[in-house]
């Protein structure tokens, strides 16, 4: 028998939580909200699986670009929200988690379509694997808090989020010169702001200034978490 050290395990418990999600949450006719992020490209692959099997006749709404490709690439049904503005269930990533189901989304960018998707889903399930698991945010992410903005008002976007004891920068491209420019054309901040005891406070505080678009502290959203363990096997929280 072959063992798997590092990476390999846990790739191999992002796909049985991946699996283990779908399999237990995904019905025939559902409405589907497909999130971003390597994690997601498991399950999008388990309910192409289960779809053709069973013919089940599931519609998928993507997060992003790369949700939309994963989508059509693999012979599933694209549709928008303006077809189907109620989401029957939302399957995504998230970069942490907390000990209240909490989560830290946008290290890939998409977090205000994430974050539109799952407002309108009547489920939202969370796929990750155990590095993901904080009983604080911040705790184990520390990129910072993704927070998406209006090019026009980074410097200060940039200076009031620093009066709020954070540390800003501004995402850079890798590929390019230049910033990260999100699929709705802002950009994206990165913040650190430490352990973030008290997030729902912390959240207002960020929305209430002008530009800024929307913040990566998913609150109260997901209602479901399965995470991969370092052994490969997956604990439902």
């Amino acid at each position: 028998m072959v063992s798997l050290m590092g990476n390999e395990l846990i790739e191999l418990g992002k796909k049985n939580a991946a699996n283990k999600a779908v399999e237990e949450n995904v019905k025939a006719g559902m409405i589907l909200g497909i999130g971003s992020g390597s994690t997601v490209v498991y399950a999008v692959e388990k309910i192409a699986e289960i779809n053709k099997a069973k013919n089940m006749d599931l519609k998928c709404i993507p997060t992003s670009f790369q949700s939309r490709q994963l989508i059509v690439d693999n012979n599933l049904t694209l549709v928008s929200l303006d077809q189907y503005p109620v989401i029957d269930l939302d399957i995504d990533g998230a970069d942490e988690i907390d000990a209240s189901l909490n989560l830290i989304k946008g290290g890939g960018g998409c977090l205000v379509q994430e974050k539109i998707i799952a407002s309108a889903s009547k489920k939202l399930v969370i796929i990750v694997d155990y590095t993901k698991k904080s009983e604080v945010l911040g705790e184990n992410w520390h990129r910072g808090v993704p927070i998406e903005i209006i090019p026009l008002a980074l410097v200060p976007i940039m200076m009031k989020l620093e009066k709020l004891e954070g540390k800003p920068v501004l995402r850079m491209a890798k590929a390019k010169a230049g910033p990260v420019v999100s699929d709705n054309g802002n950009f994206i901040i990165d913040v650190d702001f430490g352990l973030i005891e008290n997030p729902l406070d912390l959240n207002l505080k960020i929305l209430q200034i002008p530009g800024v678009v929307d913040s990566g502290l998913f609150l109260g959203m997901a209602q479901t978490a399965y995470i991969g363990q370092e052994d490969g096997t997956v604990m439902k929280f």
